[in-house]
């Protein structure tokens, strides 16, 4: 009779785990850890390259591993058995498939040694046999030096022939950046001549596909499978630049780091827009008893470009969950998050599966509309287009062109499973992101809510033109609109102060009414209209638009400014010049900023030891003009380099202290 021990705990495997649609197999580059040695829930196990991304494949849970089944350099399909793991803690005495235990290798041969056929009267090879050889850097046949696995599949991948590499040293075996050396001593060399397959055209040159250029082939071919259309939509980028431009200018103006781009806005309200057409987030599968339309959510796939440690490129799609329920902050958060892993190749299997609708920008590279692919398991894949103005205008001043109306535009387009999408529904799903890119339903609004920065009211859309009166030219309503930015120019210049965001702990910043645009009557399409010229500003633009960015920036920024009550015209002018133009205003380097902090820091110290050592005695305080010590060592500075050799100040007792003992540098004592 058979008994169990009491303790006996079945063990864990460690399988290769799903890494989106496009990926079926992996090749193991290094194990992080060796049979015996103990791990940890979700600690990195395994590196696995793909022919898309390289990923860390981790524990499934806490215990002793105790057995390595895929040796470095094997490849292996998804779901294929890794490793096995002892919960209870195991004791380490089972070992890998190396030639110091060939027991446990014969329990693991690798997936060449299975997949190999054998002849029918010859013995197969044994398991430990074919893992030792998978293991060890193996030899050509005629004698040279060893190469390693990882080496030899780079190898095969880009078609380099081992006997042309030479390793880093003498009796050094073939390691895989010899075989990067040899490939980039090949590119600077003109390929030579490759060999025509039987039924070739003479002078045809053909080159067998590879690795990750196989792969993608293959995915492609499989995409012809799904029957797609594709509906196309130009639409107009004007509020989408403007709002753009006015919430970096916020940010920058509050300190903050983020910077928001098209793409950013643009994939949000892709997410949004899918609320109000959920199909095109939905996926088509085939069952035993029927087609089925499945619905997982909105998990947007966002298309990015990388370039691997070799110099090749290769695309990932990495996914934002639940796309269509975050505010814009967590979208931004998340946007970034997988980019930023993206191009550090570290993103996990789990960020690049489960994507149901994709967003592809080749606009970034010129091009104006593109029909990408659908891939399995999605329902719609939308391509952004260039942003620039219609063919045939670009070469215009751009004056010339606000004066003809004539707008930036971008080409949308939607290519869906038409086996659960009609045109109607992508039809819809496009005007649905042009209305929301044109600011509908408070789409703006949301942004600069969630971002927690003041938004200006949304931009009012170019009316229809209205019927003139006969002899009334059409320049009159500019001449209009530029008396009005004259005025709208002084209220900046003297009453921007109520709107300057000098509260750091507030949670929105204030504004005036009497800044907005409409209090005078204009409105973005007269702005547009109006040069920049006619205003009388220093700082540089092209038309009133960009002067209202600009006055924003200045007036109403961390910093308040207020000169107009000075009686003396020209003071008052060069004070607008300086101000306006930015020439007081220099960027700090790093190590500026840190003797800048470093300087605080000692005023801040300073002040709260005289506090305590002198409780209830009259300090004379610099607390909330601490700046006023970088700001007066600067100043002497500046005195110094044009010469002047002796400065004397004067001051109030307020602060004295502070002065003395960090500007003319006197000793504590």
């Amino acid at each position: 009779m058979w008994a169990l021990k009491a303790d006996f705990v079945p063990t864990i495997d460690v399988l290769l785990p799903e890494m989106g649609e496009s990926v079926a197999e992996g090749s193991v580059t290094s194990w992080r850890k060796k049979p015996g040695d103990a791990v940890a829930a979700g600690e990195p196990l395994v590196d696995v390259t793909t022919d898309k991304v390289d990923v860390e494949v981790p524990s499934p849970a806490g215990g002793t591993l105790t057995k390595i089944l895929v040796e470095e350099g094997a490849t292996v399909k998804v779901g294929a058995k890794l490793a096995e793991i002892d919960p209870a803690g195991g004791d380490g005495a089972t070992t890998s498939a190396a030639p110091a235990a060939p027991q446990a290798a014969a329990s693991a041969p690798s997936a060449a040694a299975l997949a190999a056929p054998t002849p029918n009267n010859a013995p197969a090879p044994s398991a430990s046999a074919t893992t030792q050889a998978a293991t060890q850097p193996t030899a050509p046949a005629d004698g040279g030096p060893f190469v390693s696995p990882l080496a030899r599949r780079m190898a095969a991948i880009h078609d380099v022939k081992l006997g042309d590499v030479q390793p880093a040293y003498p009796d050094a075996p073939v390691r895989r950046s010899d075989i990067t050396r040899a490939i980039d001593g090949a590119a600077q060399t003109p390929a030579p001549a490759t060999a025509q397959p039987r039924g070739a055209v003479p002078g045809e040159r053909t080159t067998r596909l590879r690795g990750a250029a196989a792969s993608l082939a293959d995915h492609m071919e499989r995409s012809l499978t799904i029957p797609t259309a594709t509906s196309f939509r130009t639409i107009s980028v004007d509020v989408l630049d403007t709002r753009r431009r006015e919430l970096n200018a916020a940010l920058r103006a509050g300190g903050r780091s983020e910077k928001i781009s098209f793409t950013h806005i643009l994939a949000y309200a892709i997410a949004q827009a899918t609320r109000a057409v959920p199909a095109m987030a939905t996926s088509f599968r085939r069952a035993d008893d029927g087609p089925e339309r499945v619905e997982r959510g909105v998990h947007l796939g966002l298309a990015v470009d990388v370039k691997r440690a070799d110099g090749s490129r290769m695309l990932v799609v990495p996914v934002v969950r639940d796309a269509d329920r975050l505010d814009f902050v967590a979208f931004y958060r998340a946007y970034e998050a997988l980019v930023e892993k993206a191009r550090a190749s570290t993103l996990t299997p789990g960020d690049l599966a489960g994507a149901t609708l994709t967003l592809t920008n080749p606009g970034g590279i010129g091009t104006v509309a593109s029909v990408p692919r659908l891939m399995h398991g999605q329902g719609t894949i939308v391509a952004a287009g260039a942003i620039g103005y219609p063919p045939g205008l670009g070469s215009l001043p751009e004056a010339t062109l606000r004066s003809l109306g004539v707008q930036k535009t971008m080409t949308l387009t939607s290519t869906y499973d038409h086996r659960i999408i009609q045109g109607a529904e992508s039809g819809e799903f496009l005007r649905r992101i042009d209305q929301l890119l044109s600011g509908a339903d408070g789409f703006y609004e949301a942004i600069f809510a969630a971002l927690a920065v003041g938004a200006p009211p949304a931009h009012a859309q170019a009316p229809a033109p209205r019927p003139q009166a006969t002899g009334e030219p059409a320049a009159a309503d500019v001449a209009r609109a530029a008396a009005a930015g004259m005025g709208l120019v002084m209220r900046y210049r003297t009453h921007g102060v109520n709107a300057a965001r000098l509260d750091p702990l507030a949670d929105a910043s204030p504004f005036d009414t009497a800044l907005e645009p409409s209090s005078l009557g204009l409105d973005h399409a007269l702005m547009e209209r109006v040069p920049a010229s006619a205003l009388r500003i220093y700082a540089p633009a092209q038309t009133m638009v960009d002067v209202l960015h600009r006055l924003r920036d200045t007036y109403c920024s961390t910093i308040a400014y207020e000169v107009e009550h000075i009686s003396n015209h020209e003071q008052r002018s060069w004070l607008r010049q300086q101000i306006e133009s930015g020439a007081h205003r220099q960027p700090l380097s790093r190590e500026r900023k840190l003797e800048l902090l470093e300087r605080l820091t000692r005023v801040e110290s300073f002040e709260r030891y005289l506090r305590k050592a002198f409780l209830g005695q009259k300090t004379f305080s610099i607390e909330g003009l601490d700046a006023m010590v970088p700001m007066l060592e600067e100043m002497l500075h500046v005195l110094a380099d044009e010469g002047t050799a002796e400065v004397r100040l004067g001051m109030a007792h307020r602060g004295r202290l502070a002065v003395i003992t960090h500007v003319v540098d006197r000793p504590y004592e």
